[in-house]
């Protein structure tokens, strides 16, 4: 802290600096050349920008009367864009939004490529929070635009940056991963130091949400060395929010109060209002997850000052619930220091039953020494063959995921990769035939799925075993998909099994991927309106029964597909059985028994 403190006042030196240059420029108004005026008003870098948002506004404002006058419609869209900046920092979100879109019809008109397409971008910044589908839509375009006509634009930096972040809003977390290293390459290849630091602060982020700590610090602490040594004010406020977010994911809450404090002395110096505003509204869950109540209110009060969306009523809810809460914690404390007193009459009684206790322990031992000796030489055997187990089972579980892991990071990123770019072709070829599209649709869907069973695969092969309620939650997973893409079938799931009971890896893919194959060929083929799936255990038995009212068949007739040719291979695989019972317009049920031979029992 003591180095923070002395770290603040060289930063105070430099943010009065600033500041003085925003007041300088704003007193020359009048006084030198409306195209001196203008120069100066655009030379402001995005620190100098952000420091004073009000003073910024005043300033956008009197730049866009000077371009107006001059008649210059390139000067208007930036003065637009630097009101669209201001209003963004004050919480003016409309007008925010309404300046950025007057600035991208100005760019467009003049053809200014870049500068309309960063307009995209900032546009679909600014729509995060209202429609991210939109938000999504208008980053994409600018994005692309940019990658045609200048792919190492400093602006494309931002544009891959923030799209990744608009990925991880709409939980796509391998295509968010995916841009912000895209931004850092990019970044770097063309030395911008602005960028850098903020992809670093972006890919630590979802490391955060996946619980990958020491990723996260080692990309945090990037990002804090580069915006420290060039004395980026609104960046260095920017690490301690994210540290403060990483011990807070911890649940190291007095750690992540030191630092979100720091965040908000930064933030009130330098007047980052929605930096300031999420520092106060951490601080105060900080401290409600500590119980301390006065310090929790004290910050949520602030908070709500701040909070331009909330409304009068649930602000005086959540006051009253931190009042609650801190008025029952002083009760509770009364009620225990009478507790307290009440205990103490008794602690001699106490005392002497724990005694009489302890002695009737010592003898009770002494008896029992001698069966303990005896039995500590076969615990010693049997420690020796578990270890040796373990080892083994160490080392399998390690191959295991090392795999996954290339799987993952490989063929995973690279999926990811096709499906983004047969977006971008989408969006390209806008023109092309509907018959091309389909096309494309139907290669995205397909490589989606191909996701989506990697995903599986790895899910199995992350685990030596699987549980039964391992199994039941991925059934129950699938069958949610399931009746999105199928609205008229009505799925029934019937669950009696000890869910503590597990299976080889092996077994569980294999009985998760046959139950998926069986729903899957009742949805194609048999014109179901209700699928029942049940799991029971009859005496040494494990069942499964996939059943359906649809159409049906006659075993002997028909040929068997490749879809149940698969289900008999996999049950095979695992010493498993297959029963296939259809009747023509009664519906189709397939069983599967297991032997309790390959269940093992917790």
């Amino acid at each position: 802290m003591q180095k923070f403190y002395i770290l603040l006042i060289f930063f105070s030196y430099n943010i009065t600096f600033c500041q003085h240059k925003l007041d300088s420029i704003l007193q020359l108004e009048n006084k030198i050349s409306n195209e001196k005026f203008l120069e100066l008003v655009f030379s402001l870098n995005f620190e100098q920008a952000v420091l004073n948002p009000k003073k910024l506004l005043k300033l956008s404002k009197k730049a866009t009367d000077i371009a107006v006058l001059i008649k210059n419609d390139s000067l208007i869209a930036k003065s637009y864009r630097l009101q669209s900046l201001a209003y963004h920092y004050t919480s003016s979100y409309e007008l925010s939004i309404e300046n950025t879109i007057k600035a991208a019809k100005i760019f467009e008109n003049n053809n200014d490529i870049d500068n309309y397409a960063f307009s995209y971008i900032e546009l679909g910044w600014r729509l995060k929070y209202i429609d991210i589908i939109k938000a999504l839509e208008y980053m994409n375009k600018g994005i692309l635009t940019l990658e045609v006509n200048n792919p190492k634009a400093k602006n494309l930096v931002e544009g891959y940056n923030n799209y990744g972040t608009l990925k991880l809003l709409n939980n796509e977390k391998d295509s968010a991963l995916y841009f912000h290293n895209k931004s850092l390459k990019l970044a770097k290849s063309i030395n911008d130091q602005i960028g850098i630091p903020f992809a670093y602060s972006n890919i630590a982020n979802i490391y955060l949400k996946q619980s990958e700590y020491t990723n996260a610090k080692k990309y945090l602490d990037s990002a804090f060395h580069i915006r420290k040594k060039r004395k980026d004010f609104y960046g260095i406020t920017d690490s301690y929010l994210y540290y403060g977010d990483l011990f807070y994911h911890k649940k190291e809450f007095q750690k992540a109060i030191t630092d979100y404090k720091k965040a908000l002395i930064l933030s009130k110096n330098n007047n980052y209002f929605p930096l300031k505003k999420y520092a106060l509204e951490l601080l105060y869950k900080s401290y409600d997850s500590l119980n301390d109540y006065r310090n929790s209110l004290k910050y949520f009060k602030e908070f709500s000052k701040m909070k331009d969306s909330i409304n009068n009523v649930s602000k005086i809810n959540k006051i009253n619930e931190l009042q609650i809460k801190f008025d029952t914690s002083n009760k509770e404390k009364k009620i225990i220091e009478q507790q307290l007193t009440i205990k103490n009459r008794n602690l001699y009684a106490i005392l002497l039953a724990s005694a009489l206790l302890i002695l009737a322990i010592i003898f009770f031992s002494v008896y029992q020494r001698d069966e303990l000796k005896k039995k500590q030489l076969q615990k010693e055997i049997d420690l020796k063959d578990a270890l040796s187990k373990i080892k083994t089972q160490n080392r399998l579980q390690e191959q295991r995921l090392r795999i996954s892991r290339d799987l993952h990071d490989n063929i995973g990123s690279q999926l990811t990769f096709i499906i983004s770019s047969i977006d971008n072709l989408k969006y390209i070829s806008k023109d092309a035939n509907q018959k091309l599209k389909d096309k494309l649709s139907t290669i995205s869907s397909f490589t989606g799925d191909t996701i989506h069973q990697l995903r599986d695969t790895i899910w199995a092969m992350n685990k030596s075993e699987i549980t039964a309620e391992d199994l039941h939650a991925r059934i129950l997973s699938f069958i949610e998909k399931a009746k999105i893409a199928t609205q008229n079938i009505e799925f029934l799931v019937d669950f009696n099994i000890n869910k503590s009971e597990t299976f080889t890896s092996l077994e569980g893919m294999n009985l998760f991927r046959v139950i998926q194959e069986a729903i899957n060929n009742t949805i194609k083929y048999a014109n179901a309106s209700k699928i029942e799936i049940n799991l029971n255990k009859k005496q040494n038995t494990f069942e499964i029964s996939i059943i359906d009212n649809g159409i049906g068949f006659d075993i002997k007739t028909v040929n068997l597909g490749n879809g149940l040719s698969n289900i008999e291979k996999r049950i095979s695989e695992i010493n498993g059985k297959v029963q296939i019972i259809s009747k023509k317009e009664k519906g189709t049920e397939i069983k599967i028994l297991i032997t309790s031979n390959f269940i093992n029992n917790n």
